[in-house]
């Protein structure tokens, strides 16, 4: 596979621009787990990111944890959710839920939609805000062949930074790693 950075929490005009540049400049792809209301309110940066190679994948239409849900309101969500990006004209087949909090209906629904579970190897923390080199060399020792990075394009729920600037400069510190050490990145 290679190793995959993956973003959550997006389309969002105040981190999707950067992260996109700063993957641009590095020639390298991402997947980007998104919200469906924010791809229709940013159909441009959606579409920016398809037409720059990237893979685009499931987060949610609301970003509550499955754990607070039944399973018909899973269901609902994800239904929603895949409706309004095939609109879009985007048809994922894979799907991280909120939080990575998953449910055995989550399992079931997944199931029914068609939708791979992904989850991560190794989590940023980019939503608190921190330095860029401060995750890198927090992440630094298990950035492996196969590893999947968690990081975030969007401000979402529970998010204690203002923007996406660090977390666009951490691309750019992974992206040179892996240029380095002869790491292969990939979309998932």
């Amino acid at each position: 596979m290679g190793l995959a950075l993956t973003f959550d929490d997006g389309p969002d005009p105040r981190g999707t621009p950067s992260v996109l540049d700063a993957l641009e400049r590095a020639g390298s792809v991402a997947t980007f787990f998104v919200i469906a209301p924010a791809a229709e309110a940013y159909p441009e940066l959606l579409r920016r990111a398809v037409c720059g190679g990237h893979r685009i994948a499931l987060h949610c239409d609301r970003h509550v944890r499955h754990s607070e849900l039944e399973e018909a309101d899973i269901r609902e969500d994800t239904a929603r959710a895949l409706d309004r990006l095939a609109r879009l004209g985007v048809h994922p087949d894979l799907w991280r839920v909120p939080w990575g909090v998953q449910t055995d209906a989550t399992a079931r629904v997944a199931v029914e939609f068609g939708l791979t579970l992904v989850g991560w190897d190794v989590d940023t923390h980019d939503w608190r805000g921190d330095r860029a080199s401060d995750m890198f060399r927090a992440i630094q020792p298990a950035l492996g062949p196969d590893a999947v990075v968690l990081a975030h394009d969007g401000i979402g729920p529970g998010a204690t930074r203002r923007d996406c600037g660090e977390t666009a400069a951490f691309v750019s510190l992974v992206t040179d790693h892996a240029a380095r050490t002869a790491l292969r990145l990939s979309v998932l």
